[in-house]
């Protein structure tokens, strides 16, 4: 079987990695470790991208950055992206991920024109998202965990949208077989969210948000967790 990569476009704070660990490492913990081997690659340490066949799945992650940036690393990835989907090998991107995914095959993206969706958010599946593999036995409407101020303002010709949030209508999309990229974050649970809603408060105040109801309303989001072992299955 081969092996699923994590392409780790960014790290979290330093304080927070020598607590709970970085990003791949909350991947990671929502996946099934005997299903098969998880490498990581960091593009953005300048580390090369390999051969897109050595692998049976690709995982994008999220990042401090911003795809609009257009930095080389972050473009030279995208130029990458494009081959795993004529490929058609299995990739699911998230947030940053999912923002480069639709960058790479044409979209738009940009600052939220709504401002910064951060908290436990209520996402729905249209109807193509309650047909979609990736979402397989996941509820019309079921909450996840978003962190972001950028958004695909425009999904690539020929993805087909998946599901939205009050605040994002693109916050899943699938594009040729086997490429999806969702908005939200699945490799979250509830404590990291809440130190990233205490880091950006100040700016959160400022959009006019009440940090403490936002703090308060955190759930845990099993369905949307529950969507990282999906994408296992349909690499194999």
């Amino acid at each position: 079987m081969k092996p699923i990569l994590i392409v780790k476009t960014g790290g979290t704070y330093p304080d927070m990695a020598a607590r709970y660990g970085d990003f791949e490492d909350w991947f990671i913990a929502r996946m099934d470790l005997s299903a098969g081997t998880i490498e990581t690659v960091s593009p953005f340490k300048r580390e090369p991208l390999p051969p897109v066949a050595s692998f049976g799945g690709i995982i994008i992650t999220g990042s401090h950055d911003m795809v609009t940036e257009k930095q080389p690393w972050s473009e030279k990835t995208a130029n990458w992206v494009k081959e795993v989907v004529e490929a058609e090998i299995p990739l699911l991107g998230v947030c940053y991920g999912h923002q480069l995914l639709a960058h790479a095959m044409g979209g738009v993206v940009g600052d939220n024109p709504k401002g910064k969706e951060f908290g436990t958010v209520s996402v729905r599946l249209n109807p193509e998202g309650r047909e979609d593999r990736l979402f397989d036995g996941t509820p019309e409407t079921f909450v996840a965990q978003a962190c972001h101020s950028q958004s695909v303002l425009q999904l690539p010709a020929g993805a087909t949208l998946l599901a939205s949030s009050k605040m994002d209508p693109h916050h899943a999309f699938i594009i040729g077989r086997r490429a999806w990229g969702v908005q939200f974050h699945p490799e979250f649970g509830g404590q990291m969210l809440r130190l990233y809603i205490q880091r950006f408060a100040d700016d959160l105040v400022a959009q006019g948000l009440d940090v403490d109801r936002l703090l308060a309303d955190i759930r845990e989001s099993p369905q949307s967790e529950r969507l990282l072992r999906r994408f296992q299955r349909l690499c194999t």
